[in-house]
């Protein structure tokens, strides 16, 4: 079912709420589009929930998952819960702010919490970052927190499950470095200075060689 404006604008104040690793701002003034097969809406409670192959999306901010259940204090803060179907991961995509670079998260599911602007991707957490099209982070643990406020996640491996020797309950991260401009530079310094001399070289090689 894809829902009709009059639908979408219950959940217009969401956008604070949705923010990841200095989130594209854009995205807060764009407008927000829902499909999902069924929407319960409780006035009294101010939550809204979606059902059924739910697809959000506002701006660069991409949300896949079986059922988003988002929801109002009496401050204005939302706060949202998005689940998968059984056997599935939730799906969080969302550009970075000035740059060309996408982070991804799954997890069973995802909270959001607009008050201490926070994501959090619980069971079977997966957290990646693309520069452009390539992969250029990837983390996976228990559960993942993201603090927008102050650009720091956390990772929990969690409890492994069954005997000891389980591969569970542990943390993985596979971090690319990011390219040092200033190495970079002094590193290219020396050959461009002796490209330079020798072309100097070359240059005066013809004084002085004049035949008598």
């Amino acid at each position: 079912m894809k829902l009709s404006l009059s639908t979408v604008l219950l959940l217009a104040a969401l956008a604070p709420g949705v923010s990841l690793v200095r989130a594209e701002q854009a995205d807060r003034d764009k407008p927000m589009n829902v499909e999902a097969d069924a929407l319960r809406y409780d006035d009294a409670k101010k939550t809204s929930v979606f059902t059924g192959r739910v697809v959000l999306t506002k701006g660069s901010i991409l949300i896949r998952g079986a059922r988003i259940e988002v929801r109002q204090d009496p401050e204005g803060y939302q706060y949202g819960l998005v689940t998968a179907e059984p056997g599935k991961l939730a799906f969080f995509r969302q550009k970075r702010q000035g740059l060309d670079e996408f982070i991804e998260g799954q997890g069973e599911s995802i909270e959001y919490d607009s008050r201490v602007d926070t994501v959090k991707f619980n069971k079977q957490a997966q957290l990646r970052r693309y520069v452009g099209a390539t992969l250029s982070d990837e983390m996976s643990g228990g559960v993942i927190v993201y603090n927008n406020r102050t650009d720091v996640f956390t990772i929990d491996g969690g409890v492994a499950q069954g005997s000891p020797s389980a591969t569970g309950g542990r943390v993985r991260a596979m971090l690319t470095p990011k390219p040092n401009v200033a190495a970079a530079a002094a590193a290219t310094a020396p050959a461009n200075a002796a490209s330079a001399s020798a072309d100097t070289l070359r240059a005066t090689t013809t004084l002085g060689g004049d035949k008598k």
